[in-house]
């Protein structure tokens, strides 16, 4: 057993050793240096170039190479870790608190003056707020929504949509907008979506991933299976957007290969869903003319949203430098600057409002932008439980949802499978621990 020590200890020290040399080199005579691993967008350099303007104390640097789960959990407890982690999901968040990776900023934040969940919209609380305690500052949030093309709107003579409006409704003029030659080739999509914005669909079913306790999983609720029903129905029955196959053969061509936002930039699609940071990449295609509505619903006028919140790392040892930063996050020149890059819209209510917001004059063309206010407030987070690890819960339900995708199961025996297999997990997890088993019991007053 000692030896097994020995060996897990000298693994996790080299480890740790390459990731520290992998990070950036951030000596900068008489600064502080701060670690922030994200993503590489290139609209982080703008964002890190402000802040370091505003503290000329402390040179922030981006790491973009160890922002996996796991690299970021065994960095951080061999004391080598980032000072500031991005969070996407309550999976996440529930993975770094449970790894006592996460530093407790709720008092710290009301210090200054800072209300998470008061100030941010509610749908990225899951990636900041856990047990009602804040762990982190959200950086910015992009609720879902259906992009229109309205040169294809326009030669079609089609009018814009009015909203509120049904997935029956939605279907119809999709229908309408795709154009297939005489042998059935897809040569314009009428709608375009990824499979990996399932969660969408469900939103606006009214169904969800887990029951409200977290106790359970919920996909086979009869919500949960219209919603994947109708995903499977868009390509397969109403053939609105590309099948598999068809993606192949686009991929080949140039089209689909190049990126779902791509292939709507470049006129492929009449619609598509997605949020307000496709702008970032659509921007630069010219003559194209949007417009954005509200999604369809079935049941709830919801969507799905995605997002980031920005944790401290409970083991640096400049934690209250990088304090500042979160601090810089709720700032309104922060808000500002994702506003007028697109980078979905400011976490902050009150910066994402007005007549500063809702028309940039760098961009007059954007006429649109109340509409991704008003689908924020409708837009609900990324579920999480307790009682299961979340990237296990993913590879569930990804691995069936993809079986739908290719037409190799029904989406109601999919979807109940991967309650199954979910439940499964959460029963081996309750019989490894027994704290989580006494809190399962609690919430469901019987024994699972």
């Amino acid at each position: 057993m000692k030896l097994e020590f020995a060996a897990a200890f000298a693994c996790l020290t080299v480890v740790s050793v390459f990731m520290w040399k992998s990070q950036p080199n951030q000596s900068v005579q008489g600064k502080t240096p701060l670690v922030w691993t994200s993503d590489d967008n290139p609209l982080r350099k703008e964002q890190i170039d402000l802040f370091n303007r505003q503290h000329q104390s402390l040179n922030l640097q981006l790491d973009p190479n160890n922002q996996g789960l796991e690299k970021v959990i065994v960095q951080s407890l061999a004391g080598v870790g980032p000072d500031l982690i991005d969070c996407r999901d309550a999976n996440q968040l529930a993975a770094y608190v449970k790894a006592g990776i996460a530093w407790d900023v709720t008092e710290e934040l009301k210090s200054r003056g800072i209300d998470v969940r008061a100030q941010t919209w509610a749908c990225m609380h899951p990636t900041a707020i856990y047990d009602n305690r804040v762990y982190g500052v959200p950086t910015n949030c992009a609720a879902n929504a259906i992009w229109l093309n309205r040169k294809v709107f326009e030669e079609l003579k089609v009018p814009i949509p009015k909203t509120p409006w049904t997935w029956q409704e939605f279907i119809a003029l999709s229908q309408k907008l795709t154009k297939r030659d005489s042998s059935g080739r897809l040569e314009r999509i009428g709608f375009l979506f990824d499979w990996w914005n399932a969660y969408h669909f469900v939103a606006t079913f009214g169904g969800r991933e887990f029951t409200p306790d977290g106790t359970r999983s919920d996909l086979d609720s009869p919500q949960a299976i219209a919603s994947i029903q109708l995903m499977h129905d868009l390509v397969y029955k109403y053939k609105v957007t590309p099948s598999p196959v068809e993606e192949s053969g686009m991929a080949s061509a140039g089209g689909w290969g190049s990126g779902t936002i791509n292939t709507f930039g470049s006129n492929r699609a009449a619609m598509a869903l997605g949020g307000r940071w496709w702008l970032a990449n659509m921007r630069s295609f010219k003559g194209l003319q949007l417009s954005v509505v509200a999604s369809p619903f079935d049941l709830v006028p919801a969507c799905s949203t995605a997002g980031r919140s920005t944790l401290i790392n409970a083991r640096s040892p400049r934690r209250k430098e990088a304090l500042e930063f979160l601090v810089y996050l709720a700032s309104k020149e922060y808000g500002a600057l994702i506003n007028d890059q697109a980078d979905g819209i400011s976490a902050f209510k009150a910066q994402s409002a007005g007549p500063a917001f809702e028309n940039n004059p760098r961009h007059p063309e954007e006429t649109y932008n109340s509409t991704w206010r008003q689908v924020t407030e409708t837009a609900v987070g990324q579920e999480g439980s307790p009682y299961i690890n979340g990237q296990v819960a993913k590879r569930i339900f990804d691995k069936q949802l993809d079986l739908v995708r290719v037409d190799a199961k029904s989406a109601e025996q999919a979807m109940k499978d991967a309650a199954r297999e979910v439940n499964e997990e959460i029963k081996k997890k309750l019989a490894e621990d027994p704290i989580l088993f006494q809190r399962w019991t609690s919430a469901t007053g019987h024994a699972p």
